[in-house]
């Protein structure tokens, strides 16, 4: 049944494929962002299409409709762009999250709240489940992000408690694909620009540090079944359970771009996690989830996405 969706930050990486399989559907979808990190190149494909709105507004301040769902991504996912404004992005997470539980709460619509594995910070398990607290460092440079995402979870749970609410609530863990901010600084678009202009490849650290990712098919399959699921509110892992260190990451970029760029190393940035693996039991036990593409394909989509982009500057 065709339903009136809200994707805040629809016009961001995750929330652009996002929108553009909801559309693809069947659905009505009101895109509503503010352009700090979304870009109107990310929807422009969209907007002749009848069941698509675009809306500039920012969540900090209150937003009135009538939809029957909402999906709350909004928010600079990268340290390069929620340690600009650390305040800005504290306020996205706490403000942005209550006017839209505010919201849901007067229409009854459900809502999916965008969390992170940043809730877990520097983990001391791993791989990560659900159940696991978290090691976080609330007064460091990118606590505005990682503490941001805790309270927004707490709000979540607490309307879904005291006000009864439909909340879902997802984890996201690095997720890579078409779309990416050209200058978000995460390893895989840093890597890709880096090595298609021939410039160095920038490892902080020493390389041995672990990441896993995820394509973001993958992601937004996971994303849609979680907010579908009828009794599952989460939180709940989503993204890619196998783990590659950045130097393996750096060297597959380098190989499939047939670049001669050459690997620099930099000091740690502080608070940088040295692991960092979703356990996906819990996604693939309720939401029968799983991730079809593999790095290499992944990749090689997102530098094709890449090597358009700077060909076109």
């Amino acid at each position: 049944m065709s339903k009136k969706i809200l994707i805040t930050g629809g016009a961001g990486f995750i929330g652009s494929h996002l929108c553009e399989k909801l559309l693809e559907q069947g659905h009505e979808v009101i895109c509503l962002d503010n352009f700090f990190t979304g870009s109107k190149k990310n929807i422009s494909h969209l907007l002749t299409n009848p069941n698509f709105e675009l809306v500039r507004h920012d969540i900090v301040d209150p937003y009135r409709i009538e939809v029957d769902q909402i999906y709350n991504m909004a928010c600079p996912a990268s340290p390069i762009h929620y340690q600009y404004n650390p305040i800005k992005t504290i306020k996205t997470n706490v403000l942005g999250t209550l006017n839209m539980l505010g919201l849901a709460k007067r229409i009854g619509a459900r809502l999916l709240q965008a969390s992170t594995s940043e809730v877990y910070g520097n983990p001391l398990e791993h791989p990560q489940k659900e159940s696991y607290w978290g090691n976080v460092n609330p007064i460091g440079i990118r606590s505005c992000y990682d503490e941001g995402k805790r309270v927004a979870e707490t709000l979540c749970f607490d309307y879904h408690r005291k006000n009864q609410v439909e909340i879902r609530v997802i984890r996201i863990f690095n997720t890579y694909g078409p779309r990416m901010h050209e200058q978000d600084g995460r390893v895989v678009s840093n890597f890709i620009v880096q090595a298609l202009k021939g410039q160095e490849i920038s490892i902080y650290g020493d390389g041995s540090q672990t990441r896993s990712f995820c394509y973001v098919d993958d992601l937004v399959k996971g994303i849609i079944d979680m907010m579908e699921h009828p009794n599952f509110i989460g939180p709940v892992n989503l993204g890619n359970d196998t783990e590659f260190t950045v130097k393996e990451l750096a060297e597959l970029v380098l190989e499939l771009t047939g670049s001669s760029s050459k690997i620099k190393y930099y000091p740690l940035p502080e608070d940088d996690p040295v692991r960092r693996r979703p356990d996906l039991s819990l996604a693939r036990e309720k939401l029968n989830y799983k991730t079809l593409t593999p790095l290499r394909e992944g990749l090689q989509k997102t530098i094709t996405y890449f090597d358009k982009l700077l060909s076109k500057k």
